[in-house]
């Protein structure tokens, strides 16, 4: 008999929680579903050989020669879904934001040059991430666009943040779908940890595969020329995230003093935080490429199972 009235929210609520409880007894039917691999990517549009000015090309190199590896190994591993964790989406005051939206598009324009990318958004993952995320005690909203603008034809907007990585990691045939979340600066960093522990069950009990990508460019007071000028503050925040991804300690974030990241200008923390509370002690990290081409810096790392 088919569910009516007020008792369908409770019955289709109910039924989450039975499939996240069996999830965490290891009793999962669901098939090759949950994370396959994650990265830390950067968002600088420099990245992306089209938007490049010329002098920038050498020095940008490493980093767009790491995010055409990171881009191989999505490839190979096939998720259905790409999750990406940015701080440049929709801003929510005291909660963490999921798109729900039915697609997003963006587009950059950087020297004189113009890209744009549109991605389906995965609905079904992202009620089931709010619904994980709530249940961990994590404040979440979904952001959309109005129905009605969106029966006709209207996407929510995509921010650099996720743009610039899914260019890399989005682009092949067929392309994934996305879930576009925003960490919140007014939560404290441990319910950043349990917000990507939440994320991590919802894709477990999703039943295809999923990547998760934290988006994520690190300290921004390197140059004296830039627009947060210089603080050896970045130099310390950017050395330490290196050794941490290199020593797979980033449950080491933790102990940051947020004056320090504040003073380093950093934009990566809250967005690391979550993807240490996601990935478990059965994940490896490889450090793929580290530099500072302007005045701030640029990491790639990828994270893949233990075999």
């Amino acid at each position: 008999m088919a569910a009516s009235g007020a008792a369908a929210p409770v019955i289709l609520f109910l039924g989450m929680v039975q499939r996240l409880t069996r999830e965490a007894r290891g009793d999962s039917r669901e098939g090759r579903g949950g994370l396959v691999i994650a990265a830390i990517a950067p968002h600088g549009g420099m990245v992306i050989d089209e938007l490049c000015p010329p002098d920038l090309t050498d020095r940008v190199k490493a980093v767009r020669v790491a995010m055409e590896e990171m881009g191989h190994r999505f490839a190979a591993a096939a998720p259905r879904t790409i999750v990406v964790v940015t701080p440049h989406h929709v801003h929510v005051p005291g909660a963490i934001a999921v798109a729900t939206a039915s697609a997003a598009a963006g587009e950059i324009e950087e020297n004189h040059r113009r890209v744009r990318l549109r991605c389906p958004i995965d609905r079904r993952l992202a009620d089931t991430m709010l619904t994980t995320l709530r249940l961990a005690g994590v404040s979440a909203v979904g952001v959309g666009v109005d129905p009605e603008a969106e029966a006709a034809g209207a996407d929510l907007p995509m921010d650099w943040g996720t743009l610039v990585p899914l260019w890399f990691l989005a682009r092949d045939e067929p392309a994934p779908e996305v879930v576009i979340v925003s960490p919140s600066p007014e939560l404290p960093p441990s319910e950043h940890v349990r917000a990507g522990a939440a994320i991590a069950r919802a894709a477990a009990v999703h039943g295809h595969p999923v990547a998760l990508v934290a988006s994520a460019d690190q300290g921004h007071a390197h140059d004296p020329g830039g627009p947060y000028g210089f603080h050896p503050a970045s130099r310390e925040y950017d050395q330490l995230v290196v050794r941490l991804v290199e020593q797979d300690r980033l449950r080491a974030l933790l102990l940051l003093d947020p004056a320090m990241v504040e003073r380093a200008k950093a934009d990566s923390w809250l967005q690391l935080l979550m993807l240490h509370g996601a990935l478990g002690p059965g994940w490896r990290g490889r450090l793929l490429a580290y530099d500072v081409p302007t005045y701030f810096g640029m990491l790639c790392a990828l994270y893949e199972p233990i075999p």
